[in-house]
């Protein structure tokens, strides 16, 4: 018995540790560029999405575009694209882009990031 409220105590003991506290995670590059903004003028600029899934209050598009070769930074050449999910609102304003295909850049370690934050 008396095993078991130790047990008890210091299991309170390590729970009390832990915080509660919601930590937002950190908007990406892409995000802080095209969030906000119309889904219309993403298409238009880096191409139509391949296809969609809609919900009550918002839709869900799956993207892939930007084909090209590159120079990587190791001298070598490479056939890059970028895949993304982009939801949008009822009122066709970006919420959220999630970057679900990426390869190295030209720059960096993001083909993606190079593409998709130039203004």
């Amino acid at each position: 018995m008396i095993k078991r409220l130790f047990a008890l105590a210091a299991m309170a003991g390590v729970l009390s540790a832990c915080t509660t506290a919601a930590i937002t995670p950190a908007t990406s590059p892409i995000e802080m560029r095209w969030k906000g903004k119309s889904a219309g003028a993403f298409f238009a600029r880096y191409s139509p999405p391949y296809s969609d899934v809609t919900s009550s209050s918002q839709t869900v598009y799956n993207w892939r575009g930007g084909f090209k070769r590159i120079k990587t930074q190791s001298g070598g050449s490479a056939n890059v694209s970028c895949s993304a999910q982009i939801t949008v609102d009822t009122e066709y304003r970006i919420t959220s882009i999630q970057v679900v295909g990426d390869r190295p850049g030209a720059k960096g370690p993001s083909y993606c990031t190079e593409l998709l934050t130039q203004d």
